[in-house]
């Protein structure tokens, strides 16, 4: 209930603008038309209201409807929680084992990244959802998970009430991650508590408010507080090792499904949110991962680039460059090329 009220409370209004996207609409859309069809079909063919079977099957989809919209709202609204700007460890000693973020101004709690979308670094981290668009982080948590849990059951059950209705008038005339990377030495998650009812009372409480306060962490008794930035420190420099240098040889303007580029760059664009970027002939891009047609990385900067603009990166289409010779005999792939999506 206090999670509710935090979503109606005035300050909060403004979000209401996270509803003008593709995301939000289209997944709203999906779910107001599901739910829609399903009552009327439970209406007009099947279990009609005046019985017992109807009434409760009735009221099962009203009840999806209500908690699936609740849990999406609280988790598009509420939002995941943010790093304090200007925030650093208690013991200054600690920062070393931080990452630190310019934009911020702070550094890089365990658990936090910083999202592009969001201008902001993000407590307890998982992704950027464009369907919710906003992040899912530590404050919402539960709410997404509980949305993607639900979401699917109340789509078995409208799954359900079509199957019966097209079959009730057909008898009576006569129907969806991830490459990491392979290091030698061996890392266990320090947040795995040993049980999944551990990790599940994280996230889940009675009160509805997860335990801890975002920023420090309980952790496995042979790790520490920075067990997990410390290895995504390795995997950062790991990547920057994997890494190949391409050379752009013909221009690309930087539109999401390009035309002139083949039919099949055309239609395996990545369904991502990330940034496509601009190319010329004649730069260079330091490839970290890529698809079958197009390749993800940051573009080689020089002197003369506008001043405060630290790195450009995002996706090209992979006939736009060639690698350079000095980078053949190492015949390093990018990170995720291989992998199907």
């Amino acid at each position: 209930m206090g999670t509710f009220c935090s979503v109606v409370k005035f300050e909060n209004l403004q979000e209401l603008k996270r509803l003008c996207h593709w995301g939000p609409i289209i997944a709203l859309g999906v779910i107001a038309i599901c739910s829609t069809m399903a009552m009327i079909d439970s209406v007009l063919w099947y279990w009609p209201l005046h019985t017992t079977g109807g009434s409760v099957n009735f009221i099962m989809l009203i009840n999806w409807t209500v908690m699936i919209l609740y849990n999406y709202f609280n988790a598009m609204f509420v939002g995941p929680g943010f790093v304090p700007l200007g925030w650093k460890p208690k013991n200054s000693q600690d920062s070393v084992y931080l990452q630190y973020c310019k934009v911020c101004q702070a550094y890089k709690a365990p658990r936090s990244h910083h999202c592009r979308k969001c201008n902001r670094c993000v407590m307890k981290m998982d992704h950027h959802c464009p369907w919710i668009n906003n992040c899912c982080g530590y404050q919402n948590h539960a709410s997404f998970t509980l949305f993607l849990l639900l979401a699917p059951l109340g789509c078995i059950h409208a799954a359900f009430i079509f199957v019966m209705t097209m079959y009730t008038q057909l008898y009576n005339r006569a129907k969806d991650r991830i490459q990491y990377y392979q290091l030698d030495d061996d890392f266990v998650f320090p947040y795995d508590m040993g049980s999944r009812w551990k990790n599940f009372k994280q996230v889940f409480t009675w009160s509805g408010v997860p335990e801890g306060d975002g920023l420090d962490w309980p952790v496995r008794e042979d790790c520490h507080q920075y067990s997990l930035t410390i290895e995504q420190l390795k995997q950062k420099a790991d990547k920057r090792v994997r890494s190949v240098r391409y050379k752009v040889i013909e221009d690309y303007s930087g539109t999401c499904c390009p035309l002139n580029r083949g039919i099949k760059t055309f239609f395996t664009s990545p369904c991502t949110e990330e940034p496509r970027i601009r190319l010329q002939k004649g730069e260079f891009i330091l490839a970290t991962r890529g698809l079958r047609y197009w390749l993800y990385g940051d573009k080689i900067l020089d002197d003369s680039v506008l001043e405060g603009v630290s790195r450009i990166r995002g996706w090209f289409p992979r006939n736009c460059v060639e690698k350079c010779p000095c980078d053949t005999e190492t015949d390093q792939a990018p990170e995720g090329e291989k992998k199907n999506r």
